[in-house]
């Protein structure tokens, strides 16, 4: 069996490697507190193991986990909750009401999910996703506030990436748990400048204008860390925050670059994605040729062109 691969970054906090797709490409998070402990994010099914494997070496039992927080539904981040909870009798899931329902009947997520990435795919990465029994679950809207065995935690409605996607503050160490809406920021790409991310704009609900609100309510809170599910902990936020700002600019000016010419125009889009992360990598003082950013940036690169692509089909259909 695989072994856990995770990072004690101080303060009950632990970045736990899910194994998807290649070493530390995505991550859940293990907060202990006492004796009590809480995941955000999971990983996806096959991440299960690894997860429970983690817990048991920091000396906590399934019985120990009080809370499952998915920051949303993408499989990445959720398809193995429903497992853990299986697994973890006394806890209670926080979810993002979008979300919740996907969560006690996953049938559509499946579907989507199948769509994107292919049925077969779908199946090697993810596995298959359990249900969630309604009365384990709370709907958390923006700003619901609980706690870990005293540790005062919060729940923020935080849509851009997805309509779906909330974030928790940790009031302890002011760090901000952010899923996918502080962008992607892989450690291969650091350099002696620190920390290279960019925003990501996967299928099926990018909204750049909400992106924009949610980046502010980051920075109402003054944090001093962001961790990232893709991955893990960054600082030096007073460079990152105008560094997502100005990807996120980068990926919506493609986009409307190809606004009027619809025909072919995704495999357009992820060629200019590719290329506007070669350059900014690069830029960065990422030393890796052009080709090695590509492959190691390949399915980002897809999954944002689908996702702009799909932006674009929603304001045509607005207009």
């Amino acid at each position: 069996m695989p072994q856990a691969h995770y990072q004690d970054l101080g303060d009950g906090i632990y970045c736990i490697d899910t194994a998807l797709c290649r070493d530390d490409f995505a991550a859940c998070y293990l907060i202990v507190e006492g004796d009590t402990a809480a995941f955000v994010d999971s990983g996806t099914y096959h991440s299960v193991p690894l997860i429970m494997q983690a817990l048991a070496d920091v000396g906590l039992k399934p019985e120990n986990v009080q809370y499952v927080i998915p920051t949303h539904v993408h499989l990445d981040h959720a398809g193995g909750a429903g497992e853990l909870m299986r697994l973890c009798p006394k806890a209670t899931m926080i979810a993002h009401p979008r979300g919740a329902t996907h969560m006690i009947d996953p049938a559509k997520l499946i579907a989507g999910a199948s769509a994107v990435y292919g049925a077969e795919v779908f199946a090697r990465d993810y596995g298959t996703l359990t249900p969630v029994p309604k009365e384990r679950l709370i709907s958390a809207e923006d700003g619901f506030q609980f706690n870990l065995n005293g540790r005062q935690l919060g729940f923020y409605d935080t849509p851009g990436h997805a309509n779906h996607h909330g974030s928790i503050f940790d009031e302890r160490t002011r760090s901000w748990f952010t899923g996918d809406t502080f962008g992607i920021s892989y450690r291969e790409f650091d350099t002696e400048q620190g920390a290279w991310l960019f925003a990501t704009t996967t299928p099926v609900a990018f909204d750049p204008e909400s992106w924009k609100k949610t980046l502010l309510k980051y920075e109402s809170k003054n944090p001093n860390a962001m961790l990232l599910t893709h991955y893990s902990r960054v600082t030096e936020l007073d460079r990152l925050f105008p560094l997502l700002r100005k990807s996120l600019q980068d990926m919506v000016d493609i986009a409307l670059s190809e606004e009027q010419q619809p025909e072919g125009r995704l495999a357009r889009i992820q060629e200019k994605v590719a290329k506007n992360l070669v350059a900014s990598a690069q830029a960065h003082g990422v030393r890796f040729s052009a080709a090695k950013i590509r492959e190691l940036l390949a399915l980002d690169i897809d999954l944002n062109g689908q996702g702009l692509a799909i932006w674009l089909q929603r304001r045509a259909k607005a207009a």
